[in-house]
């Protein structure tokens, strides 16, 4: 799909016609233009199909007459469903046209802004990570290329429209880095992507080994010892409210997870590729908020490295120096990303001053084995950032929960001959990687609101939801810039 156009409402002479629908909905516009034209054909199918408009619901009805491909009904559920359910609307469409060349949206009954995110779902439903497909047949891909969107105003349905399609683009992005090959996504390649920014308006600065070194950034680089592919540190930074304090984001940037000397066991290790969509959602993040030209000073910041055994790799043992000048005792060289972390954050936090720090790390296991694949663990210091965290994922669909801080669990990270070590133990798992990171927060001037989200279980998806195909999901973008966009622009 390539082209989205809101137009006034004509009654189209081919492809396909969706009707998004409500509960106890009545045929108008362009829908009973249709039925009329069919003969009354697509009230006697839907009726003949149970279609009663409820969320989720769908209904195609084949050939029904005159020129049209298809007639496809989506449910937005008991009016009021608002824009989360015309966007789910737009999703459930995307897949039951994409075979038609062209299709056209009966959208009349809708506000601009649910016209908007119906809009926006069908393009978050249509992303297709193919470049590497060389044989796939014609018959397998989409033929969709031009959507029309039938809107009693175009100006303004436009107008609501142009910030969904700039997160739109920061979420494909997120996703097209996270689904890339490590062989081709590597940390100095990622931070060469990370240059695309610019072109948006984003000023981005890459520091290399060398300046990591002079940095004191020995957490981070203690993981990228065993790797051929050298580290980097990337910082963005896009400006859009002139002095104001701005507010940072961090990312994990892991661009392939052996384990390292603590190696992984084989099966499923080809999905570690994706450890550093934390990273990725951050870069996607600061496109969107570039892309949407919002009123914010922004900073992200992500640290990329590949973490590999060898003969230089770091091993179980080994104490390392922080950037903040605390030593870390490495027990287990698999919980590699708090170290990341570490170092970016404390060098965020004391080069920025930001209003606060929300970092993102496909981190834990255990965040998996505590809450599956629906919510991601949610960490802070701060009861009002957590709050505002929670309800920018309900309002966007990428849900959080807050999970428990407390001194009791920072025992397990005692180390006889260090400050800390990098591991406490199975117990809490996710809980004591989110203390091991608070360690790096610093508060000696002050208190910085932070939170740290363990986006393991929900970076990637195994199966098809309604704005979400299968694979890389990009969680993270649309809900941090929901929470930029309801309480920090302006």
């Amino acid at each position: 799909m390539t082209d989205i156009l809101f137009v006034k409402p004509v009654l189209p002479r081919a492809g396909a016609l969706v009707l998004p629908l409500a509960e106890g909905f009545v045929l108008e516009g362009l829908a009973k233009q249709a039925d009329e034209a069919t003969g009354g054909a697509i009230a006697r199918g839907l009726e003949a199909a149970g279609f009663k408009g409820k969320k989720g619901q769908s209904a195609t009805l084949w050939a029904p007459g005159g020129h049209l491909s298809r007639v496809v009904a989506v449910g937005l559920g008991a009016t009021g469903g608002g824009t989360q359910a015309a966007e789910a609307a737009g999703g459930t469409a995307l897949p039951l046209i994409a075979s038609d060349v062209e299709a056209t949206i009966a959208a009349e009954s809708l506000p601009a802004p649910e016209s908007a995110a119906f809009a926006a779902g069908l393009r978050l439903r249509a992303y297709r990570f193919d470049k590497y497909r060389t044989k796939e047949s014609a018959e397998d891909k989409p033929k969709l290329t031009r959507v029309t969107i039938a809107v009693p105003d175009v100006p303004a349905a436009q107008a609501a429209h142009a910030p969904l399609s700039a997160i739109a683009d920061g979420v494909c992005l997120t996703r097209d880095l996270v689904s890339e090959p490590p062989n081709i996504l590597y940390p100095a390649e990622m931070a060469d992507r990370c240059r695309a920014l610019e072109k948006l308006g984003v000023s981005v600065e890459v520091l290399g080994p060398a300046e990591l070194e002079k940095l004191g950034f020995g957490a981070l680089l203690g993981v990228a010892m065993g790797s051929a592919r050298e580290a980097r540190m990337v910082v963005m930074q896009w400006r859009g409210a002139g002095d104001a304090q701005p507010v940072a984001f961090i990312g994990k940037g892991v661009t392939f997870d052996t384990g390292g000397i603590s190696i992984k066991p084989a099966g499923g290790m080809e999905d570690m590729k994706f450890d550093m969509a934390g990273a990725g959602t951050v870069i996607g993040l600061m496109a969107a908020l570039a892309g949407r030209r919002a009123k914010v000073n922004a900073v992200g910041l992500v640290g990329l490295v590949e973490n590999m055994p060898s003969s230089t790799a770091q091993r179980p043992g080994d104490v390392v120096t922080s950037h903040s000048g605390q030593t870390i005792e490495i027990i287990n060289t698999d919980a590699e990303g708090r170290l990341v972390l570490a170092d970016v954050i404390w060098y965020g936090q004391h080069r920025f001053k930001p209003r606060f720090m929300v970092n993102l790390a496909t981190l834990t296991g255990a965040i998996i084995v505590a809450l599956g694949h629906e919510h991601a663990g949610l960490f802070s210091n701060d009861d009002t950032l957590s709050r505002q965290l929670a309800e920018a994922g309900k309002a966007v669909g990428e849900k959080l929960w807050r999970m428990p801080l407390d001194e009791a669990y920072d025992k397990g990270l005692k180390s006889e001959i260090a400050d800390m070590k990098n591991v406490g133990g199975r117990p809490g798992g996710s809980i004591t990687a989110a203390q091991f990171i608070q360690r790096f927060v610093d508060t000696k001037d002050g208190h910085t609101p932070w939170a740290h989200l363990d986006i393991a279980g929900t970076a990637w998806a195994t199966k098809d939801s309604a704005i979400v195909p299968k694979g890389a999901t990009a969680f993270g973008v649309r809900l941090l810039d929901r929470l930029v966009a309801d309480h920090y622009e302006g």
